[in-house]
């Protein structure tokens, strides 16, 4: 058996007994599929890890930089009370407009926003309404601006607040210093903000899968 087999064998065992998809969520891959987005979604153990650390977190408000078809927007969204928050930002308004439709079918739209444009130009308009800080971001966008988005991170949470970066293993090419791939660059910058900014406090964890290898960072903020 080849070793990307076993990943995924794994994966199903796992995700059939933690975390099974139900019909909106399932419902949520199938129209992403059908409107041709990127096949970049996490994954059901992923997205059952998100909800587990917002209720860890006890997260009465989310920030998602990066909604792409609105999985990780629902397991992240269940994590909340009814009266919760979770804002999302989203590139493009063909994502935006098929996430908006699988959250409210999820029952979710009273508490999610989904907000269309470049992320670093909605984060500031969204730091001007002076919102209650973010219990929990996660960041799954625009890898070449991972460092922007942390930094945007620290500015819209508080201490205790987490901060989780997906994708920061890139096949391991993170290690190359001398890469001119903007997504390793980005992500590279990230990881070191993380890792000198006296407010920070993370890691960083080695994934294998049926989305192959990469891996994710969690940060939580200081006082």
């Amino acid at each position: 058996m080849s070793g990307s087999q076993l990943w995924d064998d794994v994966d199903f065992y796992f995700t059939s007994h933690l975390s099974p998809d139900d019909e909106a969520l399932q419902a949520a891959l199938r129209d992403s599929e059908a409107a041709q987005l990127p096949h970049v979604n996490v994954t059901a153990s992923q997205g059952k890890l998100l909800h587990l650390l917002a209720q860890i977190q006890d997260a009465r408000t989310i920030l998602e930089i990066g909604t792409l078809g609105g999985y990780s927007t629902i397991w992240l969204g269940r994590a909340l009370p009814a009266d919760g928050r979770l804002v999302s930002l989203e590139y493009s308004a063909k994502h935006a407009e098929v996430a908006t439709r699988n959250i409210a079918r999820a029952g979710l739209d009273k508490i999610v926003e989904v907000r269309v444009g470049p992320a670093l130009e909605s984060l500031p308009k969204l730091a001007d309404e002076n919102p209650a800080p973010f219990d929990l971001v996660f960041i799954d966008a625009d890898k070449a601006n991972n460092a922007h988005y942390v930094e945007w991170a620290l500015r819209l949470t508080r201490a205790g607040s987490l901060i989780i970066v997906d994708n920061v293993v890139r096949g391991g090419r993170v290690v190359d210093a001398e890469s001119i791939e903007p997504e390793v660059r980005g992500t590279r910058a990230a990881i070191e903000m993380i890792a000198a900014h006296p407010r920070l406090s993370g890691t960083a964890i080695q994934t294998v899968g049926s989305k192959g290898y990469d891996g994710f960072a969690l940060a939580r903020v200081l006082a």
